[in-house]
């Protein structure tokens, strides 16, 4: 069980943010994201799940999600296999830069939990099966540093 202060600051929401595409992998990692959240002891009424049609559009709802100021961190989930054609790789790399700029530009964690795999059976074993869930990670590396980045939010805050 991941180790939190308890507090994620004076904003406790959180925002999961899944594409629908291949969403039978999808949803596995949304499980392990919400299940992420409830070990953090972050209540059930305090997770927003916001679903989008894939993985490309993920960036722009992180930017909308990061600039309304109602959430501590962001949870991007995703997945994308690799076809016979480059729409694999457009689709990853946007999507990846769009994820890392929001971060950077909103000062907010954005836990990266889109797969960009070869096969659907590996998008399987990184959402609950054989490698470990994905979401579940994406989502603690974003609590984990929401929960740091109050911790020195508040040590610069006038006692």
């Amino acid at each position: 069980m991941p180790e939190f202060s308890g507090r994620l600051g004076p904003v406790g929401r959180v925002a999961i943010l899944v594409g629908r595409y291949n969403e039978l992998v999808t949803t596995r990692l949304l499980e392990g994201a919400r299940t992420c959240c409830r070990d953090a002891r972050i209540a059930d009424r305090h997770v927003d799940v916001i679903w989008t049609a894939g993985a490309f559009e993920l960036p722009v709802l992180a930017e909308e999600a990061a600039r309304s100021g109602q959430y501590a961190c962001i949870i991007a989930l995703g997945a994308v296999v690799r076809g016979g054609t480059p729409h694999f790789e457009f689709v990853a790399g946007e999507a990846t830069r769009g994820l890392g700029a929001v971060a950077r530009a909103y000062v907010i964690p954005v836990g990266f939990g889109l797969l960009t795999v070869d096969t659907m059976e590996q998008a399987l074993d990184r959402a609950g099966g054989a490698a470990g869930n994905k979401g579940y990670e994406a989502a603690e590396a974003a609590i984990t540093a929401a929960d740091a980045l109050a911790r020195i939010r508040r040590a610069d805050a006038p006692n």
